[in-house]
């Protein structure tokens, strides 16, 4: 419960820093190997090579983490704390989620919409070079939303189910499947598994997440009774089972219409908007997205430290 505190605390102090001795990074570099490896081995059967590399990422991420902590634990339990507090700060990126949308934000209150465009590239999958400015803010607002629940709330909750381990082995799930998770001709087959088991592990807190974004709402008086109408009616109007359960939240909650048609690598990907169009949407509007992303965050950190509190 110490470690969990203290993890969430430098999360919301220092945000995620950006360096090559980074955890996840290192386990990108790890799956990337992998892949190399068993698309060799098993060149005629991809599903069965991503589902190995899924595997063995997985465990291999549970595993060194766990020993990391017993370790550390067995040389003295201030040690293991500190340890395990840095790792779990790793797992989490609330303050990082602000920061890369400020960066975007910046531009545009600027009125530089090309530097916009260019910094909203990084956080999207989306094509940005034609997006006006009204479509850049509502980028911003649906990555944020989007990535409460894979970014804070699951790794929070799996952290206080069992710790560091568990939380940065959810890492390596999300992290196959930004990686492997696409439908084109290179990953449809080998990112099957990672995709449909990121999807399994996100299942839950994307619906909680969903959940405590209306309550974050109430806190913050805003329209928590449209934000649960729009998450009711909205949740499942996305081609992932998941992600549409905080965005639908988040647009009830601001009044907002997310959502719609995109264009990917040049094809447009019809897709149906989530909420409704009841205001222009502004750049206020992702700041106040941001406050209900500190307050869901908040509320998450303490379902952890109950679930850490019934499971000890």
């Amino acid at each position: 419960m110490i470690s969990l505190t203290i993890g969430f605390i430098l999360d919301f102090i220092i945000g995620d820093p950006e360096n090559k001795y980074h955890p996840v990074r290192i386990i990108g570099k790890m799956c990337t190997s992998l892949e190399k490896i068993f698309r060799r081995i098993l060149k005629n059967n991809l599903k069965l090579a991503g589902a190995i590399v899924w595997l063995i990422s997985f465990i291999v991420t549970f595993l060194i983490t766990y020993f990391i902590v017993k370790i550390c634990n067995k040389a003295s339990i201030y040690f293991g704390i500190i340890v395990e507090s840095i790792l779990i700060y790793f797992c989490i990126s609330s303050k990082g989620l602000i920061v890369e949308g400020s960066k975007v934000i910046k531009h545009l209150v600027q009125n530089d919409i090309e530097e916009a465009r260019h910094a909203l590239s990084f956080i999207v999958g989306r094509d940005t070079a034609n997006l006006d400015k009204e479509s850049i803010i509502r980028a911003v607002i649906e990555t944020i939303a989007e990535n409460m629940s894979d970014g804070v709330i699951a790794p929070l909750l799996y952290a206080g189910i069992f710790g560091a381990p568990l939380s940065m082995a959810y890492k390596a799930v999300n992290t196959m499947d930004s990686m492997f998770g696409y439908k084109n001709d290179k990953y449809k087959e080998f990112g099957y598994y990672p995709a449909k088991l990121d999807d399994l592990f996100n299942y839950i807190p994307a619906r909680i997440t969903g959940i405590l974004i209306i309550i974050a709402s109430f806190v913050l008086k805003y329209d928590y009774k449209n934000s649960f109408k729009i998450y009711r009616r909205d949740r499942y109007n996305h081609s992932s089972p998941n992600s549409a359960h905080p965005e639908s939240a988040m647009a009830g909650a601001l009044n907002l219409m997310l959502g719609g048609s995109n264009y990917y690598f040049g094809k447009l990907f019809k897709k149906p908007n989530i909420g409704d169009d009841l205001k222009n949407i502004e750049i206020c509007d992702v700041k106040r997205c941001n406050k209900i992303l500190y307050v869901t965050s908040i509320l998450g950190f303490f379902i952890a430290l109950l679930l850490r509190t019934i499971i000890k």
